[in-house]
């Protein structure tokens, strides 16, 4: 055998001793580097609601976030009835959160940013649960396309951008922290949520995204957080999307 072939052997022989005694984050990691050594597989593109490159969480990990926010909102809403007015659902950004509005049920006083009581109780409870998480979050603020009949100078651009920077106000004093919202942006109803039913009131909402992991994040975010999420890999930080100024 040539010392080469020997060598490579011997060096492949400690590699295998090293990982059987690492943690399976390790391993996974470690696994993960050889089917994919690029690190390109996982890599989520940008789409249309300004996503970066981020890397994608496990999907099992988002999904058990998930189940973890909705057994809190039902603790809040132990008769379910903000059950159609909730909306959870995995993206290339990260986990969505839709709190809209309905006919029988507001989130905001009409024409106001104001919140009503059951929209304090549900951000409450949101931002104790995120306020947990390494994530950034980014808030987003939705109207219908019915003209605001208000002051002259105001309109629905001002409308979403102001409730939604009153959301982040309350999740900030209930939980989440300074540093961990990303964006805040109002839409008026450019993206409505029923494109073919403009003004239906479930086009009125607030979107909270909790965003994936970059590697910066990864890296300075407290272990017990990072083992929350399952976190497995990071990329460079993701370029921010134009916001609408508030």
């Amino acid at each position: 055998m040539a010392y080469a072939d020997f060598v490579t052997a011997m060096m492949a022989l400690f590699i295998v001793l090293w990982l059987m005694n690492a943690s399976k984050q390790v391993q996974e990691a470690v696994g993960g580097y050889f089917k994919d050594p690029r690190g390109t597989a996982k890599i989520v593109g940008t789409n249309k609601n300004g996503a970066g490159d981020y890397v994608a969480i496990k999907k099992e990990d988002m999904l058990k976030l998930k189940e973890e926010l909705l057994q809190a909102i039902h603790h809040l809403d132990p008769d379910n009835k903000l059950k159609d007015r909730i909306e959870i659902t995995i993206t290339q950004e990260g986990l969505r959160i839709e709190l809209m509005e309905s006919a029988n049920g507001t989130f905001f006083e009409l024409g106001s940013p104001k919140p009503t009581p059951e929209l304090v109780g549900l951000l409450q409870v949101l931002a104790h649960e995120l306020g947990k998480l390494p994530n950034k979050i980014s808030i987003e603020g939705h109207t219908d396309s019915k003209p605001y009949s208000g002051a002259r100078m105001y309109d629905n651009w001002d409308l979403s951008s102001e409730r939604a920077n009153e959301a982040r106000r309350m999740m900030q004093h209930e939980g989440v922290r300074l540093d961990q919202v990303s964006q805040v942006r109002g839409f008026a109803d450019q993206r409505l949520r029923l494109p073919q039913q403009p003004e239906d009131p479930s086009n009125r909402r607030i979107s909270l995204i909790v965003q994936y992991l970059v590697k910066d994040e990864a890296e300075v975010a407290p272990p017990d957080a990072l083992t929350r999420l399952g976190v497995q890999a990071a990329t460079a930080p993701a370029k921010s999307a134009q916001t609408q100024k508030q």
